[in-house]
């Protein structure tokens, strides 16, 4: 697989990472036990899939700790990325940002990752009551003692409006600037697919001025792009779409195209839709890395299938047209 690299210290990564939060967080938990996941990791592994996107708060912990037994065995061909920062409260996620916490926090996850090293550590969201600086330096003095080879930072809450207005993403950009004075940045995740695209106006074209490595999280719309999911249909009451106002019949109905679209060019390839809506995120820059979310080895052969396709300019720009999806997200 082609690989590409993350920020200023040229961090190789395969082009398409995997997103392990499905695993043992935010969707269904019916099919979480056993040895499924685990053999979706081996087999991202043996694809060229070296990125392996968690975090602490998935489970909490049990992601980690799952990742963590399949490192154990093979931690050279693995790059691994978690996060810090978010908390799982009694009824929200709460963010934590002290210096002191974040210490504790890369210890543990180094414990249940079996490792002596993190390679991508994430700041998973920003702490209103403690000075961004403040913890970034933090994170920094993890790089120097050698917990850490580098610094990412997760946008994920900042999604503009469905009116496009990027008020949310601009505080992201100053957070940015402010914390680029500490240490470098190697990476930015956010969420980024072909129905929801205001990243490619304001952190994409950031990363790409820094040489700053750009994570797409949700590249394929909590799945709805892969066209497999039935409109209609419902989920499981644990699985985080059964609430999502973007899943509701009226709204996947509505959102119909956007699969249509992907399918028509999928096609042409003798591709899936969920591949065509990767391989355009692979073209939108070379500093970027989708990182789409599974359970299932099936799935993860179908994603890494992208880094292997490719669309013609007129491919693009007939998936560029589509429409952005409708409905917010609120």
């Amino acid at each position: 697989m082609e690989r590409r690299s993350l920020g200023p210290v040229a961090l190789g990564v395969g082009a398409i990472g995997l997103g392990c939060m499905p695993m043992s967080w935010a969707y269904s938990t019916s099919e979480q036990r056993g040895e499924t996941s685990v053999r979706a990791v081996h087999t991202a592994l043996d694809r060229g899939v070296t990125l392996l996107d968690t975090a602490d708060m998935y489970g909490p912990f049990t992601n980690e700790l799952l990742l963590g037994r399949v490192l154990k065995e093979r931690r050279e061909d693995a790059f691994v990325s978690t996060k810090c920062g978010l908390l799982v409260g009694e009824q929200h996620l709460v963010a934590n940002g002290r210096p002191s916490y974040i210490r504790r926090a890369c210890d543990a996850s180094l414990r249940r990752l079996q490792t002596d090293t993190i390679d991508l550590y994430q700041l998973h969201r920003v702490d209103p009551e403690v000075p961004v600086e403040e913890t970034w330096g933090a994170m920094a003095e993890l790089v120097t003692a050698g917990k850490v080879r580098a610094l990412g930072f997760c946008a994920m809450g900042a999604r503009a409006d469905r009116r496009g207005r990027s008020g949310v993403h601009d505080t992201t950009l100053g957070q940015l600037a402010r914390v680029q004075q500490v240490f470098p940045v190697a990476a930015v995740q956010a969420e980024l697919s072909v129905w929801s695209r205001e990243a490619l106006r304001t952190l994409v074209p950031w990363c790409r001025a820094r040489g700053v490595g750009f994570l797409a999280a949700m590249p394929l719309g909590n799945g709805f792009l892969t066209g497999r999911l039935t409109t209609g249909g419902g989920f499981e009451p644990d699985d985080l779409r059964a609430r999502h106002p973007r899943f509701t019949a009226e709204m996947m109905a509505a959102n119909q195209p956007v699969v249509a679209g992907l399918r028509r060019v999928a096609e042409r390839h003798g591709a899936t839709p969920a591949q065509a809506a990767l391989a355009w995120l692979l073209a939108q820059g070379a500093h970027i890395v989708p990182v789409p979310g599974t359970k299932k080895a099936e799935w993860v052969e179908e994603n890494s299938g992208a880094a292997e396709l490719a669309l013609s300019a007129e491919d693009l720009a007939e998936i560029t047209a589509l429409p952005q999806a409708v409905g917010s997200w609120d």
